[in-house]
């Protein structure tokens, strides 16, 4: 009788040892991709859901630029470049100044945009470009917090300033030149953020 449970469990363990040595692959299948495609869909229904929150706070923040652009459709504005002199090596310095480029604006991020830069300017008036305590009063005096710009002063008696539109995404820079502060939208620059990067290569 133990003869007969030893043999059996040998063959048993043969039989096992056997298939060790075959390696299978387990097929995902449709439902597998079926379920990353779910997975992706999911991810991206949350990041528009989390814009339109945002976008929907930004103009009860700023209702009168909410309201102006609340039918801005439109596809994308061109991305700056910077400019390039018309000779032999312009690719080379194309190519060694594309950190300057930014990403194109929708209609409605434009609108929003040109909307924040047109109320800046008017706060500003015909005033000429003023000292960085003055510029950052006037910045806060229209509701944009603290966190949202930077002004720069660069060693000048002007300063000029850089700001982020909560909700809303676009930039808006202030540079001071000729005694008057220019104020304009822009995209994000390719290398991240308002402000612009600083050097090539």
């Amino acid at each position: 009788m133990k003869r007969g449970l030893l043999t059996a469990t040998a063959t048993l363990l043969l039989a096992t040892a056997a298939g060790c040595g075959s390696v299978h692959t387990a097929d995902p299948g449709p439902s597998t991709e079926a379920s990353r495609s779910s997975q992706a869909d999911q991810a991206r229904q949350a990041a528009e859901e989390s814009a339109r929150q945002a976008l929907a706070e930004h103009d009860r923040r700023y209702p009168e630029v909410g309201k102006g652009c609340a039918t801005a459709t439109g596809t994308p504005s061109p991305s700056a470049s910077a400019s390039v002199p018309p000779d032999p090596d312009s690719g080379k310095y194309a190519e060694n100044h594309a950190y300057k480029q930014t990403v194109p604006l929708t209609a409605p991020a434009r609108c929003r945009g040109d909307a924040h830069a047109a109320r800046i300017r008017a706060a500003l008036g015909a005033r000429k470009a003023g000292a960085a305590t003055d510029l950052q009063t006037t910045l806060e005096s229209l509701g944009y917090a603290k966190e949202a710009f930077r002004v720069t002063a660069n060693g000048s008696p002007a300063a000029g300033f850089v700001l982020e539109v909560p909700g809303a995404g676009p930039c808006i820079e202030g540079r001071p030149g000729n005694g008057q502060l220019s104020v304009a939208a822009h995209g994000y620059y390719l290398d991240g953020g308002c402000a612009e990067p600083k050097g090539g290569h």
